[in-house]
């Protein structure tokens, strides 16, 4: 059904294009870049509130960051699309219990965060204030938050950051925008006017952002995880995340899908961090 829905309002975007592609290519990428905001669960909502939170300004918006205080390390743990800091619980719990400061951010446009749009190249920059003003050592990243995260730090290169974790995570933006374009059956001229507002707002084509090659310049211990089965991310995005990413190790998973949400995942991002 929803590939149904998304094939019909493509059809619709499309006609616009004939008659105004700068007002049908603002439409896609605003649709591109507008998650489904949904309300946290009571459950939720209790866990949440057992940790120190505080906002973090970026763009006139708040950006909420959770913090459960530990002797240890530093590590932010960060989601991907129409997700939040809950999916975190499990994960919180072991870390905790080893003594390590942790810290999760709900990314714009989720969560208790504002804004009402995303995209890969603001949440870099968000991961940035947090990682910066907390003084991060590790990062785990799951699907987009992985790539902002690599995005980050590709950029800014953070001298106390020594590791990065990769769940699921895309390799380039431009597979990403092409998975898009295809769900809604775009046509040529349209795609052409999307890339066109694209370079003009972020001053690069989707193709620009090929992580997997970022990743290759980053100073840091890598653990990369994927599903084989992953249908949302494709694996082969892990393998370029392998050849490129010096001292990465990638873990490849059966029957885990997209989410990676198992105590098995679990225990291998904490061998990981105290490795």
């Amino acid at each position: 059904m929803k590939l149904v829905i998304a094939k019909i309002t493509g059809f619709f975007i499309n006609i616009i294009a004939y008659i105004s592609p700068n007002y049908a290519a603002r439409l896609a990428i605003n649709l591109f870049s507008t998650p489904r905001k949904g309300k946290l669960t009571e459950e939720a909502t209790n866990f949440l509130n057992s940790a120190f939170q505080e906002d973090v300004t970026f763009k006139n918006s708040s950006i909420m960051t959770y913090r459960w205080l530990g002797d240890k390390e530093t590590i932010l743990l960060v989601h991907g699309w129409e997700s939040n800091s809950f999916r975190w619980k499990d994960l919180i719990e072991s870390l905790k219990s080893q003594g390590f400061h942790v810290i999760a951010l709900d990314a714009p446009a989720h969560g208790k965060s504002g804004g009402k749009s995303f995209n890969v190249i603001d949440y870099a920059e968000c991961i940035y204030l947090v990682a910066k003003k907390f003084k991060v050592n590790i990062i785990v990243g799951h699907s987009l938050g992985g790539m902002a995260a690599v995005l980050f730090q590709y950029k800014y290169k953070l001298p106390n950051l020594r590791r990065i974790a990769l769940l699921g995570a895309p390799s380039n933006y431009e597979g990403v925008f092409n998975r898009y374009i295809n769900m809604m059956s775009y046509h040529k001229p349209l795609v052409k006017s999307i890339n066109d507002f694209a370079l003009k707002r972020f001053g690069n084509l989707p193709e620009y952002y090929d992580t997997a090659m970022f990743s290759n310049e980053l100073n840091a211990k890598g653990l990369i995880i994927h599903d084989l089965g992953d249908n949302i991310i494709p694996y082969e995005d892990a393998l370029d995340y392998s050849k490129n990413f010096r001292e990465a190790k990638l873990i490849s998973t059966k029957n885990h899908d997209h989410s990676l949400k198992s105590e098995e995942i679990d225990k291998y991002i904490i061998e990981f961090i105290t490795d």
